[in-house]
């Protein structure tokens, strides 16, 4: 029979483990500072409900805190991604706080943001002259703590001011969403997300007239940490929700008849 003592094998299992649980807790820390992880004592409803997209997320959360970047090509890709922008922030500020929305042409109607559940007195526009005076304005705003999110409408944006606008979010804890319409190139910025969102023809419901749900094509383009996806949805009850087959059908010949 071979004795071995096991008291330093144990000992090195123990210092492992003990390295494993502070690399664990470590990267914790990490998804939350990025948002990929809710915050205690974090404002507003933090249940952001993306059905099917939500599998592409880190923890299959929607990240907040971060800045989040739409990329749009065309005057109908603005509107969607506008509704699509609306519809997060409808779930956002369900149980209260104010969103600042700055621009210099605004395209959205206040009124119409009831449709995506956003009372529109929560919703305060900032109308400025030029890019420049948009950039000041958005990083003025994502350094408020008062705020719950704030929408930036720019064309332009370098890396090193979204930087700027990321360091902003980690220190106030708002939600950034960056709206870029026609940009003159697609480079790297300092933003947790990438989005392309397209229309798509939709259908009226049965025996009802006028225009059915809003329809987009989704494009997750970048997520950090996540696996980026496509998806056709419709806004519907207040939710995202996956196109019926027979839906799909009738909205590529929509898009056909009106490429």
């Amino acid at each position: 029979m071979i004795r071995v003592k096991c008291t330093a094998f144990v000992g090195d299992m123990e210092l492992k483990c003990n390295k494993l649980e502070q690399l664990r807790q470590l990267r914790h820390e990490v998804m939350a500072l990025e948002g990929s992880l809710p915050a205690k004592g974090m404002r507003g409803d933090q249940s952001i409900i993306l059905g099917p997209m939500e599998a592409s997320f880190p923890n299959r959360t929607f990240p907040l805190s971060v800045n989040h970047e739409f990329i749009s090509t065309s005057a109908s890709e603005a509107a969607s991604t506008q509704g699509f922008i609306s519809a997060i922030l409808g779930m956002l500020l369900k149980k209260g706080g104010y969103c600042l929305w700055v621009g210099d042409r605004r395209q959205v109607f206040p009124a119409a943001l009831s449709a995506f559940g956003i009372p529109p007195h929560r919703v305060i526009f900032v109308d400025v002259n030029t890019e420049k005076e948009i950039l000041w304005t958005l990083e003025q705003a994502l350094n408020c703590h008062a705020l719950l999110a704030v929408v930036g409408e720019v064309r332009e944006l370098d890396f090193a001011q979204s930087q700027r606008l990321q360091l902003a979010v980690e220190s106030s804890r708002v939600t950034g969403f960056i709206h870029r319409h026609q940009p003159r190139s697609l480079h790297a910025l300092a933003c947790n997300t990438r989005w392309k969102i397209t229309p798509k023809g939709s259908e009226p419901e049965e025996g009802m007239p006028g225009l059915g749900f809003p329809t987009w094509k989704v494009e997750l383009l970048k997520v950090r940490n996540g696996r980026p996806g496509a998806w056709e949805l419709e806004w519907r009850e207040h939710a995202f929700r996956r196109l019926s087959a027979q839906k799909v059908t009738h909205a590529k010949k929509e898009d056909r008849q009106y490429a």
